[in-house]
């Protein structure tokens, strides 16, 4: 069988991101604005069920509604955009991480990449993470020349995160796949 594309999700299979890295991320961003909150590991897998890091963060605050900062926000909208912009900070952590190196590649990610552009293969990354983050990824670890033909689809362009596979049919239509195949 000849492949004629492939889909890569970003964080699971392209980069190594252990669970203890994502922590640190989140613990040095809440501790940054003061909040109490301490992700451990087992609370970040947890955390992992639902996609978004945006929608994990409102989970967890949500589910912690007598501790800050949502002990002091009532109005939605302000509960908003206060993970809108805590997220922003964790993303800016996060970049700076991928841009140092500290989260190294999957071993053969690369090879695999380069043999299937290579070969004809149209390779996309589909991702409901951060844009920014993703494209930093493939252009840091991969490449400007590999960066310059592999599509990223990736934030929030879809209006349901993975699980769910409206990521994967954006990309599908846009590169005119059928999903099916």
């Amino acid at each position: 069988m000849k492949f004629f594309l492939i889909f890569i999700l970003v964080f699971s299979n392209l980069a190594i991101l252990q669970r203890l890295q994502a922590c640190v991320v989140e613990n040095l961003c809440s501790r940054s604005q003061g909040l109490p909150a301490v992700w451990d590991v087992e609370l970040y897998g947890e955390l992992l069920q639902i996609g978004g890091g945006k929608e994990r963060m409102t989970k967890y605050f949500n589910d912690h509604l007598d501790e800050e900062p949502f002990a002091s926000m009532k109005a939605a909208d302000e509960q908003q955009a206060f993970v809108k912009e805590l997220h922003l900070l964790k993303t800016n952590l996060f970049m700076k991480m991928v841009e140092t190196g500290a989260l190294p590649l999957r071993p053969g990610v690369a090879r695999l990449v380069s043999e299937a552009i290579e070969a004809g293969v149209t390779v996309a990354v589909c991702s409901t993470s951060n844009e920014r983050a993703v494209s930093a990824i493939v252009e840091v670890m991969l490449g400007p020349e590999v960066a310059k033909v592999m599509r990223v689809f990736a934030g929030d362009v879809v209006p349901k995160k993975k699980p769910a596979p409206d990521i994967y049919l954006l990309a599908a239509k846009e590169l005119g796949v059928d999903p099916s195949r």
